[in-house]
C-alpha cells in the first residue's frame, strides 16, 4: 500500500481510503468489523466516515457509522486517519443541520464522542451551506484545531469557485483552510477534470475522490434489462434514487458492458482498471473504496497490483467520450 502526502500539509495517508457509509445498514456490525480488518491487513490507514452516515438511512439511524467504527478503532485509534463531516440533518430542528458555528461545535463534539476519540484528523464540510457565511464555518473549525478537536479540515461535494472561496476566505481570516476536497470522480463521471482537480492541485488541497467505482457500477455486475438488486446501494431507502439516477441508465450500463468486454481481451476485471485509472490520474491523491462485505474490498484492492497500458486507457477514454452529456443540474 502505498502512501501518500495529503496536499500541501505533512499528513501521510494510504491510497486507499476506506469508505465506511454501508456500516450499520447495508452491512451489520460483525462484517463492518471484518471489512476493517481486511482493510487494516492491506496496510490502510485512512478511513473516511460522515456523522450521518450509514447511507440510506434515517435520523433514527444517524451516527450509527461512527459508533461502529469507534468500536473498532478501541486500542489503536494511533495508527489511523480518520475522516469525519458535517452538515447533513443529524435531527427535526432548523439547527441541526448545516455549517453554521452552532451546528458544527455541536456535531464535532457528537462525533467525537460516536468515536470514542479525543480528536479527528480531517473535518470535512459534507456540502457547501449557502445560508452559513464561510468566514463563520471557517471560524468554527479554527477553534476546534484550536482546541485539538480536529487536526486539518477538508470540503466535500463542492464547486471549484466554492473551493476557491473558502481559500481566499482562509487567507484573509488567517484561520485554518481546507487542505483536502472530496468530489465524485469515476470513468463515468469526470466533470471535475475541467476546474476542481487543477485548481486543487495548483493550491495544494489533496484530492481524496469517491465512488471511483460508480456504486459498483464499473464491477461490470449490472446488466441492462435488469431492476436495481435489493441490498445494493440502487434500492437502499432514500440513497436509491440519487445512485439511480447516477447511474442507472441504458446508455452507462451499456458503456460499462463494452469496457468489461474489452479490458478483458487483455487479462484484465473492469473493477480493477476502473480503481487503477482513477489513482493514476494527474491530481488525484487517494481514491475511497467501500464495501459490503470484506471480499468485495480483497478483490477491489487487486487494482494496486495491475498496471494499465495504453490500451486500456483508450477504452477508459472511449467509456466516457461514448456517454450522452447531461445537464449540469442532474449531474448534481
Amino acid at each position: 500500500m502505498r502512501t501518500v502526502r495529503l496536499g500541501r500539509t505533512g499528513l501521510k495517508v494510504s491510497e486507499i481510503c476506506l469508505g465506511t457509509m454501508t456500516f450499520g445498514l447495508q452491512t451489520d456490525r460483525n462484517e463492518s468489523f471484518a471489512i476493517m480488518g481486511a482493510a487494516e491487513d492491506a496496510g490502510i490507514d485512512f478511513i473516511d466516515v460522515a456523522d450521518v452516515y450509514p447511507v440510506g438511512g434515517t435520523l433514527e439511524t444517524v451516527g450509527r457509522t461512527e459508533e461502529i467504527v469507534g468500536d473498532w478503532l478501541t486500542g489503536k485509534r494511533e495508527r489511523f486517519v480518520v475522516a469525519t463531516k458535517v452538515y447533513m440533518p443529524m435531527g427535526p430542528g432548523p439547527n441541526d443541520k448545516g455549517n453554521s458555528r452552532r451546528h458544527v461545535i455541536e456535531a464535532c463534539d457528537a462525533s467525537l464522542r460516536r468515536l470514542k476519540t479525543d480528536w479527528i484528523d480531517l473535518y470535512y464540510i459534507h456540502r457547501w451551506d449557502p445560508e452559513s457565511p464561510i468566514e463563520e464555518t471557517l471560524s468554527a473549525f479554527d477553534d476546534l484545531r484550536r482546541a485539538g478537536k480536529i487536526r486539518y479540515a477538508g470540503c466535500s461535494n463542492i464547486a471549484a469557485w466554492q473551493m476557491m472561496s473558502s481559500l481566499w476566505a482562509a487567507e484573509r481570516g488567517a484561520t485554518i483552510r481546507f487542505d483536502a476536497v472530496q468530489p465524485r470522480y469515476n470513468l463515468l463521471f469526470r466533470q471535475i477534470e475541467s476546474e476542481l482537480l487543477p485548481a486543487a492541485a495548483a493550491h495544494g488541497v489533496g484530492a481524496v475522490v469517491f465512488n471511483p467505482l460508480a456504486a459498483g457500477m464499473l464491477t461490470g455486475k449490472y446488466k441492462r434489462g435488469e431492476q436495481p438488486r435489493e441490498g445494493t446501494r440502487f434500492t437502499l431507502g432514500n440513497a436509491a434514487s440519487l445512485y439511480q439516477q447516477r447511474y442507472w441508465q441504458d446508455e452507462q450500463l451499456d458503456v460499462v458492458a463494452r469496457l468489461a468486454a474489452d479490458v478483458a481481451t487483455r487479462g484484465k476485471s473492469i473493477t480493477h482498471v476502473a480503481l487503477r485509472w482513477v489513482l493514476d490520474q494527474p491530481g488525484v491523491t487517494a481514491a475511497i473504496v467501500g464495501a459490503s462485505r470484506a471480499e468485495q474490498l480483497r478483490d477491489s484492492l487487486q487494482a494496486l497490483q495491475i498496471t494499465l497500458d495504453d490500451d486500456d486507457r483508450r477504452a477508459c477514454d472511449a467509456a466516457w467520450y461514448a456517454l450522452p452529456r447531461r445537464k449540469p443540474e442532474e449531474e448534481r
